[in-house]
């Protein structure tokens, strides 16, 4: 049958005559209209408030609680040394734009990214990052102690930087070169920055620290 102004009607159910009360005891909700006698919830006015039970020891209260919760918690976007390893070539700036860009972190976390130490890092890499785990920063010194070995031709015993180094054309970041049990300080000055690539040169100081 072809619907028409002349034939639309509601669904069955959907059209419900309004609730009469207080017409007489033939209808069933004559004298006290459905609401009992007497008590709070006959009277006019009557709301009720969630979880109230009558005046009794409520249930969110009978519970017993436990710890509390730290409003001023900071949560971390995770980054392992194997996914850096796998994201960026040799001699790559990692940022949190990087990051962000390889779909490592998500935007709403770039001002709080700590970097841990599972997997291996082949790769030297400056990684600028807000935390870093005890073994991934072991790790990364590690790759750039080998990249300096390679520049001198023979191997040294550690390289420990102050900090990142920043993304810049001559920002410079100072570290400790430790060699036969002799510590020397070392400047290392960023020469060129290209895309997501960084070349630096060092410099060894003439003094010994001790």
């Amino acid at each position: 049958m072809a619907i028409g102004l002349n034939n639309l009607k509601a669904p069955a159910g959907g059209a419900r005559k309004k609730k009469r009360v207080g017409r007489g005891p033939g209808s069933g909700l004559g004298k006290t209209s459905g609401r009992g006698y007497k008590g709070q919830k006959s009277r006019s006015g009557y709301s009720g408030m969630r979880g109230f039970e009558g005046g009794q020891m409520p249930l969110h209260r009978r519970l017993p609680k436990r710890g509390f919760t730290n409003i001023f918690k900071r949560e971390w976007a995770e980054v392992n040394l194997a996914d850096l390893e796998k994201m960026f070539d040799a001699g790559a700036s990692v940022t949190p734009e990087a990051l962000l860009e390889r779909g490592l972190v998500r935007k709403s976390m770039l001002k709080s990214i700590v970097i841990l130490g599972q997997g291996e890092l082949k790769k030297s890499l400056t990684v600028n990052a807000h935390r870093f785990s005890k073994s991934a920063k072991e790790k990364i010194e590690a790759a750039t102690k080998e990249r300096i070995e390679k520049s001198l031709g023979r191997s040294i015993d550690s390289l420990i930087c102050e900090g990142p180094i920043e993304r810049v054309v001559g920002a410079t970041q100072r570290c400790v070169l430790t060699d036969g049990g002799e510590k020397v300080g070392v400047t290392v000055t960023v020469t060129k920055v290209e895309d997501d690539k960084v070349n630096f040169d060092w410099e060894i100081d003439d003094h010994l620290l001790r």
